[in-house]
């Protein structure tokens, strides 16, 4: 019988479902940033050979995902452009959620799911690993390449950006420097504009104002922020005005 589960149990049940993968593991989600803890047990399947499929969707690889699944020897990866459910599976479970494999949901949203077993649903899992086929067969098989930060871009997420950020603190006023929500590049503050040129290129191919990155548009801190709310709830409370008067 089907097993209902909240964000929690869902999280477990995925963990226990790569875990306990022995010959085939399928992982269906439109957005990737996998945690630390999925990316070990990936990681040891891949030691493995376990035959690891991810079809994801929506938006681009970021380039630490890129780097990652470079280095997965077992892991075949395809793009789905209208992707929107989510699943995971092994020969014995099969997950349906509402939640992506994106660590920001794993932490903070509200989710619900279904486990299914094989040995308690046949006929139901079937139905799962078929439609599950029928997407990896439809789908376009890519071949990541890696994707390396240069050792000057690193220097622009992390020195200069850190020295903006304690301006934008200590100014009572409206701030004038802010930060690419991706990266952390310095930018001038608008929060209509929250991303660096080339961020916004790669945004800009998918338009979802919804996707979630990394870091406040304001403070620069780390934060689920998106083209349509780029900063921290504090930020906004401090800074309403800069949202009432923002150029297009």
């Amino acid at each position: 019988m089907a097993e209902f589960l909240t964000t929690t149990g869902i999280s477990y049940r995925l963990e226990e479902i790569i875990k306990n993968a022995r010959e085939r593991l399928v992982i269906i989600s439109p957005f990737l940033k996998i945690d630390r803890r999925i990316r070990e047990l990936l990681e040891d399947k891949d030691r493995l050979k376990i035959d690891i499929r991810v079809i994801y969707g929506k938006t681009e690889l970021r380039p630490e995902e890129s780097n990652w699944l470079e280095s997965m020897t077992s892991i075949r990866t395809s793009f789905c452009e209208n992707l929107h459910a989510k699943c995971y599976l092994n020969e014995n479970e099969a997950l349906l959620t509402s939640m992506n494999l994106y660590e920001f949901s794993q932490r903070n949203n509200e989710e619900m799911g279904i486990l299914v077993s094989r040995d308690e649903d046949s006929e139901l899992y079937k139905e799962i690993n078929e439609e599950s086929n029928r997407l990896i067969r439809t789908s376009n098989e890519i071949r990541v390449t890696v994707a390396r930060v240069e050792a000057s871009d690193r220097n622009n997420r992390t020195a200069a950006p850190e020295q903006t950020q304690r301006t934008v603190r200590q100014s009572s006023g409206t701030p004038t420097s802010g930060f690419c929500i991706r990266c952390k590049a310095d930018l001038p503050a608008n929060p209509a504009k929250p991303y660096c040129e080339q961020h916004f290129r790669s945004w800009n191919r998918y338009k979802n104002a919804d996707y979630e990155e990394n870091h406040c548009h304001l403070c620069g801190k780390d934060h689920a922020a998106t083209q349509a709310r780029p900063v921290c709830r504090d930020c906004y409370r401090k800074h309403r005005g800069l949202f009432e008067a923002s150029p297009a």
